[in-house]
């Protein structure tokens, strides 16, 4: 009899009663299945064991004859070669052998193997862009440190003169193949040769310079594109600049993350840039003419008469250039009205004339805000 202790109870592995309908069945495991995914929970053995089981009981249950056969029966009656009426299946072996004659190789993971030299694996690395490099694109060079195919041997891993041989284990396929009994009968599951790693050749007289590995270590550098309109974070896939793969092996992927200085000028939000400017008092009561610093140079502004604290002026086209497609987005100016604090004697009496002819209250001659408030706060302080 197989151990099956952990599939006694189906519907208590899903969390459903045993009345539940196929649609919350289905969506019991899938919330199960999410929690409890290897994608999820990486190198946890015990929740990859627990989602082999959930996902078993799943398709138990999914299906009507095995799950009428589970609820007369029990585990037995579906795993187990005892079944009344001889409704079960011989079987011995664990929760993974019972997954695997469900589900085939899956567990297994030999099934879908690639034959032949393994890819190179794929690379990461940061690269640092000022504010403009990234607005406007640029060509940067950059230096990594991976293995490359070895110049000597061509990437082949053999000494000259001398070829690789056919693996005497796997007899060139790369794999070997086993056989066991599960309860749907007998199972063939693959894995890949030990002796020559899948490769299905083995390497009598290595290359002196990379010892049959067929690639080794140096530093190389390369001109990188950036395009216009990038982001910090941003990231550039370049193909066949990882890693070199092993004897021949395919070339992996360089991951390039941008990091992007900041700009005092500007705060980029999107497409869009955002940048203030500093006018007077009398200059946003009486309006002004100004020049407007921008990524690419300087454009004209008219502020008008009256413009508040706050307001915000757009110019448009002066943003930074859409990554994908054609234009750009627009600069959005922020006006900031500066109060002045440090007045001559002359401009505190203009001040106080146009406070006079619009009828505004204002604090006399230093008294330095001394206003009614402030002798109670000094009175009961």
């Amino acid at each position: 009899m197989a151990d099956i202790d952990g599939l006694r109870d189906l519907y208590g592995l899903l969390g459903v009663r045993p009345d539940a309908t196929e649609d919350e069945i289905k969506k019991a495991y899938r919330a199960r299945a999410r929690e409890l995914h290897p994608d999820t929970n990486p190198g946890d053995a015990p929740a990859e064991a627990k989602f082999k089981e959930v996902t078993l009981a799943y398709e138990v249950l999914r299906d009507p004859e095995r799950r009428a056969r589970y609820d007369r029966y029990g585990p037995e009656g579906v795993f187990g070669s005892q079944a009344p009426g001889g409704g079960g299946f011989g079987f011995e072996g664990g929760i993974g052998d019972i997954f695997e004659a469900f589900f085939g190789q899956m567990s297994g993971g030999g099934g879908g193997r690639r034959r032949g030299p393994a890819a190179g694996a794929d690379a990461e690395v940061r690269l640092g862009l000022e504010f403009t490099e990234a607005v406007f694109g640029c060509r940067k060079e950059l230096s990594v440190r991976l293995p490359v195919t070895c110049d000597s041997c061509a990437g082949r891993g053999t000494a000259p003169g001398t070829e690789a041989v056919t693996c005497a284990d796997c007899q060139g396929a790369g794999e070997l193949r086993r056989v066991r009994q599960s309860l749907l009968g007998q199972v063939v599951t693959s894995v890949a040769c030990s002796r020559c790693g899948g490769v299905g050749q083995t390497i009598p007289h290595p290359c002196s310079e990379c010892r049959g590995e067929g690639r080794r270590i140096e530093e190389r550098t390369f001109t990188v594109e950036v395009p216009a309109g990038v982001e910090d974070g941003s990231t550039l896939r370049l193909a066949d600049r990882g890693a070199a793969g092993q004897r021949g092996g395919p070339t992996g992927s360089l991951f390039v993350h941008l990091v992007v200085a900041a700009d005092p000028r500007f705060e980029r939000q999107g497409d869009n840039l955002h940048t203030t400017l500093t006018v007077g008092l009398a200059q946003a009561a009486l309006g002004t003419e100004t020049m407007v610093e921008c990524l690419d140079g300087s454009v004209p502004m008219v502020v008008a008469p009256g413009t508040p604290h706050g307001f915000v002026e757009r110019i448009r086209g002066s943003g930074v250039p859409h990554l994908r497609g054609r234009g750009r987005g627009d600069l959005f100016v922020h006006v900031l009205v500066e109060t002045p604090a440090d007045l001559t004697p002359a401009q505190d009496e203009l001040l106080r004339q146009f406070a006079a002819l619009r009828g505004e209250q204002v604090s006399p001659p230093g008294s330095g805000g001394d206003g009614v408030f402030s002798r109670l706060r000094s009175a009961f302080g």
